[in-house]
């Protein structure tokens, strides 16, 4: 059965649909404009009562009934266990390593570059420079942690990629926001090379 998306072109929301379209779930997209307050709505409040984007419902959940389910990071979980993908690993020691790089994401990439996004792209022209520099600092030294980790690894997460390269590429997608030069971070911009490459990901990158 179809697994209904609600979502908008954020980072947050590209997650979802990259990670539909890796597993091969079949999916309805219903855009929530948040431009126009589209989340606020009654039908959205019913499916997430914390009106954000994304969330889904999985008419077949477990034991065979209906699931609503947001935040993003809850449901890549989800979806891989339902798939029983190697996006999410069986063995406890990667299992682990791939849910902590996947917080690292939803705990500081997400919220971060968030900021960034809003004080150096949306409100650029806005007098704010403690802000701008607070983000844009915060923004670069998380590009650091991943270009370190990415020296010693293929992927966030170890050898493989998982979730947690889901969760935090389309957030990377949006480099040229936090004014850092991708490509001076070598480790960094390979992997986000290679993940653009990736069919599934070109097709959820194109949702919105």
């Amino acid at each position: 059965m179809t697994i209904d998306l609600y979502t908008w072109g954020t980072p947050n929301g590209r997650k979802v649909s990259i990670m539909l379209e890796e597993v091969g779930l079949p999916y309805s997209v219903h855009s929530v404009n948040i431009g126009t307050d589209e989340q606020f709505s009654p039908e959205f409040l019913a499916i997430n009562p914390n009106n954000k984007i994304p969330a889904i419902v999985d008419p077949q959940g477990p034991g065979g009934q209906p699931l609503s389910l947001f935040e993003s990071g809850a449901i890549l979980i989800y979806l891989a266990e339902k798939t029983m993908s190697p996006l999410l690993a069986q063995d406890p020691e990667q299992r682990i390593l791939t849910l902590q790089w996947l917080m690292f994401q939803m705990g500081g990439v997400g919220p971060m570059f968030g900021q960034a996004n809003h004080f150096l792209h949306f409100k650029k022209d806005m007098d704010n420079p403690y802000a701008k520099d607070r983000y844009r600092s915060e923004a670069h030294r998380l590009y650091g942690v991943m270009d370190k980790r990415l020296e010693e690894v293929p992927y966030l997460a170890g050898q493989s990629y998982s979730i947690a390269d889901i969760a935090t590429f389309p957030w990377v997608a949006r480099w040229a926001w936090h004014e850092i030069d991708l490509k001076s971070l070598k480790n960094l911009s390979r992997w986000f090379e290679e993940i653009s490459d990736r069919p599934a990901v070109i097709k959820g990158m194109a949702i919105s």
